[in-house]
């Protein structure tokens, strides 16, 4: 049975478009009336299927009625033959054309949404999905045969069908689907043809049903021609239409993709793949990797095809293609070729945490001080960056990214002299200035990426995500480049306290291969996360991966934030001897630059709260003293500063409760949010006076976002009841904890309580619940707290 009919009763089918049901109605009603019908529409209609129809009603009803199909493949005096002598109904299909006068055109159109899934339940025998009706429709363009084949997926029946075509009419189908279908001058060029000729080809196209209103080819139809069209009539077009677009200059990307994978060779091949990938490179760096792959295959093996491959590699994410394709070009005659290839070597290494020697190649290659220099700083070498920024550099030309890349690398250099307070203020600005600038263009790491480090480094939160958010988003630096933004970002959420955030940008790069600095970045995030979390489980598993990507990356300058993070992690976990190595390298790079501020204060102040882990009273008492010298040099480090004497305080039991109050407050307003709930947490657990207790806890609960918030009229007491609605809201976050696995120690950490008054809270949920022992009051709570309806 033909699924373009639909049963309505046992034995007896009609069509499913609505005018050939409306034509079979009229018939039934008077099989005998006289008829001399023209059904008008464009192959794959169900004009044939309409005449089977007719056939079976006309023959039921012992009427002799005449009906002839692709009436328009006959000459008039055919077709004026056979009907001579016909006394009853003539009924015709034709497709779109002059049709002899006295006939009555019944022209059939395309399906409405209603009728396509009509089809599909006709064909799948039960109800259709309405969406997937909508759906088939949008791609059928509402053509009965498109969305039956499509259906049934029996595309391939178009394969005999378009190798019967006028050449003509296919070869024009082709430049369609390749793109090309409404650039008329291009048309003419490919087929050969005047202006005036190409309208009767386009009607023959028209007639194949495969088109849509506006003359372009339906989606079905594109995979139709795409898949099943003669291949070698395909490729030959397709590559006709491209000579034709790179003898004028014009754009070859849409037409070299659809070359893609067909083994296409030779020079204009290989021009066509080059010229497209160049297109690509810009916004889509993957394809533009398999087109310059693809002209090489082709037969070229330019150095600008070999460089632009080795540059879109880098830009998608593989690293070992970009370096082992600029390794190569090291070694070629010629000092351009020498050059590129050493850029792209630089860069991959850059990105594999091996600075001092992408610093060395950046130099090497003569045409990327800027970024030679940012290295250099990155390493120590101050006096050879500046050495680079003040020679001048000929034949360079000032373009807007050169000039943007200058100003980069000179914020860095003013990083590490003083208090470096325009550093960020200069990072920002050339990352503005290069975002226009950097379509395709290899970096070994972001204008934003760098400001938004200072500005981690500084304090400057809201600016931090503010850049990276827009570099995020504009695709700055390519695959490449996305992770980095990704991860600083996440950097920026949980230095400001906001976990779960973090954790969201964390989570968005899992499972991504990243490189050596990427991978300390997200190892090190993994584990503050961990470590602010109070989960030690965690914590000791995050620190093994953090640990070892750590040893595979240089210790530098723009990587002072994990270590400091490893630090504490490590003292929490006992493993604060293996960083000794680490750590004194960053000090003798940060020595060598001057111990500047604006990067020493922060590595510092992890480094105190390491101390205070392991009870080292006399290296906190040295960070301090660091950190003190440093405290006028603005905002930030002054509030540090005055957070690590503080907290000094705090854990030798004599401290002013509204002294920590203020230090934790100023915290607070640099957006530490964390930092400031901890230290007026610890307080708070550490002062015998009643008052400044509650006062801490309330501090240090509004700090961190956590203070209990009641609707208006609600008692300060909880409600009676039975289960957790028995417990009170802070039973209910003591309960979370330990049922989580926290011990009460742990548990009264992360809440700013005492152990003892978690133990205390445990034992009156314990009689609220009635739980017999330990054991069963965690059952009991691990049940209650599953529930779907728990709070």
């Amino acid at each position: 049975m033909n699924t373009l009919l639909t049963q309505v009763a046992p034995l007896r089918t009609i069509p499913v478009h609505p005018a050939a049901r409306r034509l079979l109605d009229r018939v039934a009603a008077d099989p005998a009336a006289p008829l001399r019908l023209a059904v008008v529409a464009p192959g794959g209609y169900g004009k044939s299927v309409l005449l089977a129809a007719l056939d079976r009603r006309f023959r039921e009803a012992g009427v002799d009625a005449v009906l002839v199909d692709d009436a328009d493949r006959l000459a008039p005096d055919q077709l004026e033959e056979l009907l001579t002598g016909a006394d009853g109904p003539i009924v015709v299909a034709h497709r779109p054309a002059a049709v002899a006068p006295g006939w009555t055109l019944l022209p059939l159109g395309p399906l409405g949404v209603e009728d396509v899934a009509q089809l599909m339940s006709a064909a799948t025998g039960s109800p259709a999905d309405p969406a997937a009706a909508a759906e088939l429709h949008a791609r059928s363009g509402g053509v009965p045969r498109l969305a039956e084949r499509a259906l049934l997926g029996r595309l391939e029946e178009f394969r005999p069908e378009l190798d019967e075509l006028d050449d003509d009419v296919l070869r024009y189908l082709i430049a369609a689907e390749a793109g090309a279908g409404r650039n008329l001058d291009l048309l003419c060029a490919l087929l050969d043809r005047d202006a005036d000729q190409l309208p009767g080809i386009v009607e023959g196209a028209r007639a194949t049903g495969l088109l849509a209103p506006d003359d372009t080819l339906l989606p079905l139809a594109a995979v139709a021609v795409r898949d099943f069209g003669p291949p070698a009539r395909r490729l030959t077009t397709v590559q006709r239409l491209v000579e034709l677009q790179l003898a004028n200059g014009l754009p070859v990307l849409d037409l070299a993709r659809s070359l893609l994978g067909t083994g296409s060779s030779g020079a204009s091949a290989a021009a066509a793949f080059a010229a497209a990938a160049g297109e690509a490179l810009p916004t889509d760096a993957r394809l533009a990797t398999r087109l310059f792959e693809a002209a090489a295959e082709a037969g070229d093996r330019s150095t600008a095809v070999t460089a632009g491959w080795a540059r879109a590699a880098a830009l998608s994410g593989d690293l070992d293609t970009a370096l082992r394709l600029g390794d190569g070009m090291l070694g070629a005659a010629d000092a351009e070729t020498r050059a590129a290839g050493a850029e792209i070597a630089a860069t991959v290494l850059a990105h594999r945490g091996e600075l001092a020697r992408s610093a060395e190649l950046y130099h090497w290659a003569g045409r990327t001080d800027a970024f030679s220099a940012t290295a250099l700083v990155g390493t120590g070498d101050l006096e050879g960056a500046r050495r680079l920024l003040d020679a001048p550099t000929p034949g360079v030309a000032p373009t807007l990214f050169a000039g943007a890349a200058t100003r980069m690398a000179r914020g860095i250099v003013d990083s590490v002299s003083g208090c470096a307070t325009e550093t960020l203020s200069t990072l920002l600005g050339a990352a503005a200035m290069l975002e226009p600038a950097l379509g395709g263009t290899l970096l070994p790491d972001s204008p934003a990426a760098l400001a938004a480090l200072v500005a981690l480094h500084t304090g400057e939160l809201a600016l931090a995500e503010s850049v990276l958010t827009r570099a995020l988003d504009g695709r700055i630096g390519g695959d490449l480049l996305a992770a980095r933004h990704r991860l600083l970002l996440g950097w920026v959420a949980m230095t400001a306290g906001d976990l779960a955030t973090a954790a969201e940008h964390r989570d968005a790069v899992a499972g991504v291969e990243l490189e050596a600095r990427d991978e300390l970045f997200f190892a090190t995030l993994e584990l503050g996360l961990a470590r602010r979390a109070s989960d030690l489980v965690g914590l000791q598993r995050s620190w093994n991966r953090a640990y070892q990507a750590s040893m595979r990356q240089q210790t530098d300058l723009f990587t002072l934030l994990p270590l400091g993070e490893l630090a504490i992690a490590a003292a929490r976990t006992g493993a604060f001897a293996k960083l000794s190595g680490q750590l004194e390298r960053a000090h003798g790079l940060l020595t060598r630059l001057g111990e500047p501020p604006l990067w020493t204060v922060s590595l510092v102040w992890h480094e105190l709260h390491a101390a205070i882990t392991l009870e080292d009273a006399e290296a906190a008492k040295a960070h301090l003293a660091t950190l003190t010298r440093h405290a006028h040099c603005g905002r930030h480090p002054h509030a540090l500063a005055t957070a690590a004497q503080s907290w000094l305080a705090v854990l030798s039991g004599t401290f002013d409760p509204a002294v920590i109050s203020a230090a934790a407050a100023e915290l607070h307003e640099l957006g530490l949010r964390w930092d400031a709930a901890r230290l007026a947490g610890q307080a708070a657990i550490r002062t015998s006076d009643r008052k400044a207790m509650v006062q801490l806890l309330e501090a240090a609960r509004q700090f961190q976002g956590t203070a209990a918030r009641r609707e208006p009229g609600m008692s300060a007491e909880p409600a009676a009841g039975t289960g957790l609605a028995a417990l009170s809201e802070r039973e209910l976050e003591v309960a979370r904890l330990v049922v989580e696995g926290l011990t009460y120690k742990q548990a009264g950490s992360k809440l700013f309580i005492s152990g003892k008054t978690v133990e205390h809270h445990m034992a009156r949920i314990r009689g609220k619940l009635g739980a017999a022992d330990r054991r069963e009051l965690l059952a009991t709570l691990r049940e209650l707290l599953s529930r779907p309806e728990a709070p």
